[in-house]
């Protein structure tokens, strides 16, 4: 499908998913981003859903101003996907031992690394880089200078809620790795501490929505949050970038006599702040829960720990400022999908699946989720599909 336009106060809402299936909660949230006196454009992904201050889904470009609520908690959270030479072939029929070894070697929801990665021991990771990364660490906000120790020690780390690993293959039996996650506590505190000093600024008290308080170009607050904000960022590549170092030294033990090889990660962020320009105008745009997708750039859009998942190519539409979904998006709260859905019906749902199936991840069940395709669907101007994955490994936190 094409957008759908739907009438915004500074800007007109530009919509790729069907409004009359759009919560009303999550509505009124791109009402009222769309009153924002900075914004210059919204484009709203077929994921969409209600999250906080603004929709997950949405995509906002401002001039001047960035909104650090609706970048969200898990700044740069994003996908990294691996192509294998391994087929479904060289699979054990029991993947159980294969599960355990990749959560033996990756900490999964509050775990962490005794100690630091040290990345020079990691085939084929790439350093340059690093020890200018952690050099910056001493820019950030005060106000988390005291989580450097535990930030060290996630790094290279899963988390928890959506966050996962999965081994998976595509439609012709080949083995892809795949991974979810973002910043860790670390991204967490940078964004909490800045949304507090956001909401303090005189110039936000008369918004329609205190979550959508903002910094503003040439003031100190921004300057230190941008600071902030690309090193979250960073933190959260490096993060992925480690994992999958990790993951696949896994795979190479495992699956010793295969001599498997790897193709290039492709690797994407979808909450993330990024500077680009459209219609001669610098702008700072937003994607919270979606993926830039420029013209044949590479993007992950995976579905829920029973569905399949996409990789796809950008079609560079400029109307939705070079944007993807970053999934298929929730249809049902976590509260709601715990009341719901019980562990049987998680048990379905994952059938053929080596993954958790308690109480503990029912909120993640893919009922409570929407179609994959039929999110995949709603873009097929924004995407082209290049492979289609399907889970038979699913680590969670």
């Amino acid at each position: 499908m094409s957008y759908v336009e739907v009438p915004g106060a500074k800007v007109p809402i530009r919509m790729w998913a069907d409004p009359a299936t759009v919560e009303d909660v999550a509505m009124q949230q791109l009402r009222n981003v769309a009153t924002l006196p900075w914004i210059k454009g919204l484009a709203v992904m077929p994921d969409v859903h209600f999250g906080k201050g603004a929709t997950v889904g949405s995509v906002i470009a401002m001039h001047g101003a960035v909104c650090p609520a609706a970048v969200g908690v898990d700044i740069g959270c994003g996908m990294s996907a691996v192509k294998t030479s391994l087929t479904v072939n060289d699979l054990p029929g029991d993947l159980s031992r294969l599960r355990s070894k990749i959560e033996q070697a990756i900490p999964v929801g509050r775990g962490m690394h005794d100690g630091p990665v040290d990345p020079g021991r990691l085939h084929g990771f790439g350093t340059a880089g690093w020890e200018d990364f952690w050099g910056r660490f001493g820019g950030v906000a005060d106000a988390v200078k005291f989580r450097e120790d535990r930030a060290v020690k996630q790094m290279g780390t899963l988390g928890g809620g959506n966050h996962f690993i999965e081994l998976t293959f595509d439609t012709e039996g080949v083995i892809w790795l795949m991974l979810h996650s973002g910043s860790r506590n670390i991204g967490k505190e940078l964004a909490d501490h800045h949304i507090g000093v956001a909401q303090k600024l005189s110039h936000n008290q008369g918004l329609v929505d205190r979550d959508l308080a903002v910094f503003i170009a040439e003031t100190p607050q921004m300057a230190a949050y941008r600071n902030d904000l690309f090193w979250a960022q960073e933190y959260a590549k490096y993060n992925r970038a480690i994992m999958m170092a990790l993951f696949q030294d896994v795979i190479r033990k495992e699956f010793k006599k295969a001599k498997p090889t790897f193709e290039p990660v492709i690797s994407c962020h979808h909450n993330y702040v990024s500077e680009e320009r459209y219609e001669g105008m610098d702008l700072l745009v937003t994607r919270k829960g979606a993926i830039r997708a420029g013209s044949g750039e590479y993007g992950i859009i995976p579905g829920s720990m029973g569905t399949g998942s996409y990789i796809v190519k950008g079609l560079g539409n400029a109307a939705s400022f070079n944007s993807a979904s970053h999934g298929a998006g929730r249809r049902m709260s976590r509260n709601a999908a715990k009341k719901h859905f019980t562990t049987r019906d998680l048990e379905e749902q994952t059938r053929g699946v080596e993954c958790r199936k308690d109480s503990g991840v029912v909120d993640e069940i893919p009922g409570a989720y929407k179609p994959i395709e039929q999110v995949i669907d709603q873009q097929r101007d924004l995407v082209e599909v290049v492979a289609k994955l399907k889970q038979v490994v699913c680590v969670k936190g």
